[in-house]
């Protein structure tokens, strides 16, 4: 199997995956507006009291959403880690040692009498 094919269904998985987090995460959201709406009703609530809960519970969900982010970032992390992608310095060594080699190739053609 071709490494670009193997590539392919990993990078499927994730954005798979992160769409299914991402929509998790927003119906948490959806379900929490709903929650303190009828809390107002039934509890009696002031906008104050309801602003402080709404403002309580967006701070936890915040947290619990990061947590949720850096878990699937970790994943890929390890995962692309697996797949020995080079990093991003390993790229650049590489592309500085293809334009010396280039380079040293131009000043060798230059050199070449004329056919």
């Amino acid at each position: 199997m071709s490494e670009a094919k193997e590539k392919r269904p990993l990078s499927d998985a994730v954005e798979r995956m992160w769409a299914q987090a991402l929509v998790a995460v927003s119906s948490v959201e959806e379900e929490a507006a709903q929650l303190v709406q009828r809390l107002q009703a039934v509890a009696g609530w002031s906008q104050e009291e309801v602003r402080r809960q709404v403002t309580e519970m967006s701070e936890r969900l915040a947290s619990q959403r990061q947590m949720l982010e850096k878990g699937i970032e970790e994943g890929v992390r390890r995962a692309v880690s697996r797949l020995r992608v080079p990093r991003r310095d390993q790229i650049q060594a590489l592309q500085a040692r293809l334009e010396r080699v280039a380079a040293r190739l131009d000043r060798l053609d230059q050199r070449r009498p004329p056919s």
